[in-house]
This record gives structure tokens, sequence and C-alpha cells, in this order.
């Protein structure tokens, strides 16, 4: 297969270094006048350093993708999206492989039906300096899918196989939608308080006070849930904080979380995380104390950390 990764950061720069090992065809798309040959990958799946292709601009590709993956950061979905648009008269799918709400509805208002594949990551990976990425946990294999149902199934379980047999270990389910708010979930309760307190997923499970904040947090998602008729595994947030504390937070317990990064660098993803429950909320006139006040913190935190104006 033909890959294209969109987006080489921590995430897309696991992708590309992983793909092309493999022997695989992929090139990374840089922002204009970057380049990046080689990619040293550290971390719980193993050491290696890899020659990898990356261009600056689409007009440079050379050939068609058979898979375009999207990993920018969530407040660049619009922009990115915009610059490959021109895929839309090829045969390429694309693939979401980010954080949060909105940007698989904005990929498939671009694409088009049965042209976008969804994915569910939760493993860590951290961007130490250009070029250099440390896988830093796995949670779970990633999960790919297509939420409407059009793409063929054997396609999408090949494509699952691919990124196992080259060392990203994923599965195809059907119900990929519902594993995608299990993970919006999780990154709503743990990254912004994370982020604030500076802290591991596991701290912040163990204070009482920080734990309290992530009940109401995912209290107040839940209506939000209900209200919007999304579809989850879960019949209550009861049983989702059981899930939450028992299952997910353990595997991950030492973990910092990348909008703790971020947020010092002045954006996060915010917006596609507790705010976007809000703006859900909003639409059926429900208000969420908590997580306005989560995301206010986030963003007063991002403007004390932007460079100042000279």
């Amino acid at each position: 297969m033909k890959f294209l990764i969109v987006g080489v950061g921590a995430l897309g720069s696991t992708y590309l270094a992983f793909l092309s090992r493999a022997g695989y065809r992929a090139v990374g798309l840089l922002k204009r006048g970057r380049r990046l040959e080689r990619i040293r990958v550290e971390g719980i799946w193993g050491e290696f350093e890899q020659e990898v292709r990356t261009i600056d601009a689409l007009e440079s590709l050379d050939f068609e993708p058979d898979l375009t993956i999207l990993t920018v950061k969530s407040y660049d979905t619009e922009e990115a999206l915009k610059g490959i648009q021109a895929l839309r008269e090829t045969k390429s799918l694309l693939m979401v492989a980010q954080n949060g709400y909105g940007n698989y509805e904005k990929a498939v208002e671009v694409f088009g039906s049965g042209r976008v594949v969804l994915s569910r990551v939760i493993f860590g990976a951290e961007l130490l300096e250009w070029g250099r990425v440390r896988i830093t946990v796995c949670g779970d294999d990633v999960v790919l899918g297509d939420p409407e149902g059009i793409i063929e199934e054997s396609f999408l379980k090949d494509l699952a196989e691919t990124f196992s047999s080259a060392g990203i270990p994923t599965r195809y389910e059907r119900e990929v939608y519902k594993y995608l708010w299990d993970k919006i979930l999780y990154n709503c309760a743990l990254n912004p308080l994370g982020a604030i307190f500076e802290t591991t997923y596991g701290n912040l499970a163990s204070n009482v006070y920080t734990k309290g904040l992530m009940d109401k947090i995912l209290e107040e998602a839940f209506e939000v849930i209900r209200a919007n008729a999304i579809p989850t595994f879960w019949q209550d947030v009861e049983e989702y904080k059981r899930h939450f504390y028992q299952r997910l937070i353990p595997p991950t317990a030492e973990h910092y979380p990348s909008m703790l990064a971020d947020v010092k660098r002045g954006k996060t993803e915010i917006d596609a995380l507790n705010g976007a429950l809000l703006e859900l909320a909003r639409s059926k006139g429900i208000t969420l104390p908590v997580n306005e006040l989560v995301v206010r913190l986030i963003k007063a935190k991002e403007l004390f950390n932007l460079p100042l104006e000279r």
C-alpha cells in the first residue's frame, strides 16, 4: 500500500517511521519550508532509526496514495483538509487519527461518504525533538472502521493487519464510533486536569479532589450523550466510571497528557474535547459548569504561555 501522512508530529512521525521501516511507500506532508530525512523511534515498541521521505507541498507527491492519514492537532483540521482537498479527485481514502470530537465529521464534509476511515488511537507518543519520537504507553490496539458502514469490511480488516504487521497494533471494529467516544470521555476527564496540575493520570485518580472533579466532568458528559442520543458502550455514567478507574487508568497511570506540553506552547485541543461537550450541550439547552470551568482554566493557561508580542 501507498500512504501519505499529513502532519508529522508525534503521531505522524510514528506512522511514517513504522510504515517506512516495513517497506511501504510512505511520505510525510510537512509545513512549507520544513525538511525531515530520518526519524529516531524510542520507547515501549523498540528503538530504531529510519530514513523517511517527506514533502512540503502536495504538488510534489509523485504517486496516488491508497490511504491518507490525518494526524494533525484538531485545531489544524480545517486547514489541513483544505490543503489536501485535491485528493478528493483521486481514489485515495482518508483516515482520521486525531483526538476529540468533530474531526471525522469535518473530514466527511470534505471527502464525502464512503471515503473516510475513523480510527481511535490510544497509544502515547511524545515528540522529544524534531525527528525523534518516544512511544510512552499503549492502552489498547488502535481501532479503525467506517461509522457509515460503506467501506468494505475486507479492506478495513486488511488495513488493520497492515498496520499491525508494521508494528502498530490495530484491529477493525464495526462500532468504531463508540470507541471514539470512549476515548473522548477519557481525554475530557484526564487531559485538562493533567495539564492544569501538571501531573500524571494516576495522581489525578488517587487525589480525592481531582478525582471528584473527574467524576463531575464525566457526569456532565453523560448528560450531553443522553441529550444528543450519542451511541456508547455504557448504560450510564456509573458503569463508565468503573471501566475508567479499573481498566483505563491503571495501564496509563504514569502517563502525562500531551495537553501539558501543548498548553506550555500556548495552544491545546481543548475545543475538540471539553469545549465540544459545551457546544453539544448548548444545542440542547444544557449547562455544564465544571466542564466550562475547566475550559476557561485551560484557555487562561494557554494565554499565559503565549509568546509576548514585541
